[in-house]
């Protein structure tokens, strides 16, 4: 049934019993509606009733005054576009989707039209056409393949040490082969795209934290382990190498340094997560095949392996000390932005601006008009990575079945 009593119901909730809800977690259950009544609940900020029965969201979601986060994943909602938003939209765009009075509602439409309108110029769309027909075609172009670990002659192995279980346990990996950041803004698009996810869905990095590398300047197999502060070495994009205690210490200064100067109470960049390695005996790092550090999450990643416009294969990682959950969740999303990015760059030719001039001295390598139309179809793959235990147990593989699955409106999945 509801998971509240439907409005005017014998049992509605007289003036909200639940001043201080504030999570509500009900996910994979059976809940068949969410009653109006739910606005009710004054203090709700954080709402989970992902994969259950729920056909319709109410409209009264909108008016609950500090909902920040809510989980509607893996409901067959009548509302499609209310599907497609509730796997890829921030929570506002929902509420005011919902507030709007949800599909075809008069005032909604201009909302939709709205939306979608600064989506094409988002875009930078130059063709007009119906704006519904233009997302059913995009969704169908953004195509990734999966290659299994069986099907791979070299398949990356991920190694942890029983030592990150107490510092930051949870890790998820995987290959992205065929993106394109040569064109104009696309690398820039990328690391935006990046820093963005930090803030949104990684909670400030507190929930999770991404690393993007180089896969060409990997050697694998990696081994995910801790190693005390005065060990730890890495040479941090951008950095000399330094010791991870005194990359800390050069970034609280920096910091302080930073808020004396602007008479500001917040820290920008790096400076906000220093915090979260405080009281760790040893810190968690990712180390390659020959004893290079090339990530130190939640801080860092190394220049060895940073990414530049040539790179066309991605080695991905996020981790967090929260849940395996997060990790997945973030990587699903990571490869959907990657996925619209490079389809973005695709279709934006004049984007490779920049470049031309040098691809032209190249000889006449890029002078077939064809190779500019081929790549469209050409899906992006994701080569599974496998997560074990130092006696090659496995801890993770993703992406597995069962990943992938909450952006799946946005993307075909060859698997």
């Amino acid at each position: 049934g509801g998971l509240l009593p439907p409005a005017g119901g014998g049992a509605a909730l007289p003036g909200g019993p639940f001043p201080l809800l504030s999570r509500l977690e009900a996910a994979d259950n059976e809940v068949e509606e969410l009653g109006a009544d739910i606005a009710a609940l004054p203090a709700l900020k954080s709402l989970d009733v992902a994969n259950n029965q729920l056909r319709e969201l109410p409209a009264a979601l909108a008016d609950c005054p500090r909902l920040k986060e809510a989980n509607f994943r893996g409901n067959q909602l009548k509302d499609k576009r209310l599907e497609k938003m509730v796997n890829g939209c921030q929570m506002k765009a929902i509420l005011e989707y919902l507030r709007a009075g949800g599909r075809g509602k008069g005032k909604a439409e201009s909302a939709r039209e709205e939306a979608r309108k600064k989506k094409r110029e988002k875009q930078q769309k130059k063709d007009g056409g119906d704006g519904e027909q233009d997302e059913l075609e995009e969704a169908s172009k953004l195509l990734v393949k999966v290659l299994h670990v069986s099907e791979n002659p070299v398949p990356l192995v991920v190694k942890a040490s029983p030592g990150v279980k107490d510092v930051r346990p949870f890790i998820v990996c995987c290959v992205l082969k065929g993106v394109n950041l040569k064109p104009g803004n696309a690398l820039k698009r990328f690391l935006s795209a990046q820093t963005k996810l930090h803030e949104d869905i990684c909670e400030k990095r507190t929930a999770a934290t991404i690393a993007t590398h180089d896969l060409q300047l990997i050697k694998g197999p990696l081994l995910y382990d801790v190693q005390p502060p005065d060990e730890l070495k890495i040479t941090p994009l951008g950095r000399k190498e330094i010791k991870a205690k005194d990359l800390l210490r050069q970034l609280q200064l920096e910091a302080e340094e930073q808020r004396k100067q602007k008479k500001r109470q917040n820290v920008s960049g790096l400076h906000k997560y220093l915090q979260l390695l405080d009281g760790k005996d040893n810190y968690p790092c990712l180390v390659d095949a020959e004893g290079v550090v090339i990530s130190f999450p939640p801080i860092t990643n190394s220049e060895k392996t940073k990414i530049r416009k040539h790179t066309r294969d991605l080695f991905l990682e996020v981790t967090s000390d929260t849940s395996l959950q997060i990790c997945k969740d973030v990587m699903d999303t990571l490869i959907l932005k990657i996925a619209e990015l490079n389809r973005l760059t695709l279709e934006n030719k004049e984007d490779s601006g920049s470049d031309n001039e040098s691809d032209a001295l190249c000889g006449p390598v890029n002078l077939n008009p064809s190779q500019n139309v081929q790549p469209m179809n050409l899906p992006l793959v994701v080569e599974q990575v496998r997560v074990v235990d130092t006696d090659g147990n496995l801890k993770v593989l993703y992406p597995s079945k069962t990943d992938l699955t909450t952006v799946s409106s946005l993307l075909t999945v060859i698997r």
